[in-house]
């Protein structure tokens, strides 16, 4: 593709360089040689656009000038994530059903499934057109999954769960396992330990959103765990029973949501923050890495630290315990 071609393509400005110039594709900043693109989307890598080798870097419209041409616009990043769209074909998977597929008769798939090895639909499933599932992906009884789904192998969704449209399950994810809930027995009645709770509510996973893999989203013991339109789930994430997830969030790596927990629209959670259970945090709100979040966070609101604590208050008490010892000293030469 010309380089011209793709300015076009992406709506951006091009500046420097030729258009007629091959572009074959698309790298990072580091990485990139001639005839591929890479972009800048933060201030830290702005130093690496004087030297890289791309062709041609996508950068915000007010980025200084560099020898390699420059694609201009608003976002660059989301640029970025389009332009990969067009160099990279992802597989294409044509309508069949595996002969090792085990399907109930009473199950419903829609037109053009791709149904993979050892993949089982248990009885009264219904599942839309288009659908994509891998190798020994299972779907339990009584589950209804919309239009052009997609579930990698060894995905599972569990009995009576309920799956909108556009949803990408990725490697291992389990919808609808059973949420932690057990009632201690009564010492007096000469059991102890604990009584298991039915989870009888189902999970429900709205359209457009995507669980990446290994993450785990239980069901609830009543009512149900609901994942709102557009949420995005990264590796290694729980999500309690009878939990929410507001549209459009984002829970990064390792998220741990606790029973009963409420996260807005909007929200993102960083790699590791923890919940605990029957929390609310407030459309908008941002914590970052490894926050630990015990109570209500209000909306709009940047958290860091355990407890989590407004940013900057957090920012100002890790810079002073980095000097403890340094007062410390200044306290012992003063007595």
């Amino acid at each position: 593709m010309k380089l011209s071609e793709l300015a076009a393509s992406l709506g951006a400005t091009l500046q420097g360089g030729d258009g007629e110039t091959e572009i074959t594709g698309i790298a990072g900043i580091e990485q990139a040689g001639a005839g591929q693109i890479t972009f800048v989307a933060n201030q830290r890598y702005a130093g690496l656009a004087r030297t890289t080798k791309a062709s041609a870097i996508l950068v915000e419209p007010g980025f200084p000038e560099v020898s390699a041409a420059t694609l201009r616009l608003k976002d660059p990043y989301l640029a970025f994530a389009k332009a990969i769209e067009l160099f990279y074909q992802a597989p294409i998977y044509a309508a069949s059903i595996h002969p090792t597929a085990v399907i109930a008769a009473t199950a419903t798939i829609g037109a053009r499934a791709h149904i993979g090895a050892y993949v089982v639909v248990e009885d009264g499933v219904v599942i839309g057109e288009d659908a994509v599932l891998h190798p020994h992906v299972v779907v339990y009884p009584h589950v209804i999954i919309g239009d052009r789904f997609t579930a990698h192998a060894h995905a599972i969704i569990r009995e009576h769960c309920r799956v909108g449209d556009d949803v990408i399950l990725q490697n291992g994810v389990v919808i609808g396992a059973d949420g932690f809930g057990f009632a201690r027995k009564p010492k007096e009645a000469g059991e102890p330990g604990w009584y298991k709770i039915v989870q009888s509510g189902p999970t429900v996973i709205e359209s457009d959103v995507e669980v990446q893999a290994n993450a785990c989203v239980d069901r609830a013991s009543i009512g149900e765990t609901r994942v709102m339109r557009g949420a995005k789930i990264d590796n290694l994430v729980q999500v309690g029973h009878g939990s929410t997830v507001g549209e459009n969030s984002l829970l990064c790596a390792q998220v741990g949501l606790a029973g009963s927990t409420v996260i807005g629209k909007n929200v993102v959670l960083a790699g590791q923050v923890g919940v605990a259970g029957h929390c609310t945090v407030g459309d908008g709100a941002i914590a970052t890495a490894q926050s630990g979040i015990p109570n209500d966070v209000a909306a709009g609101k940047v958290v860091s630290g355990y407890p989590a604590v407004d940013n900057r208050q957090w920012l100002r008490s890790v810079a002073m315990f980095n000097r403890l010892p340094e007062l410390m000293r200044g306290l012992r030469g003063k007595s």
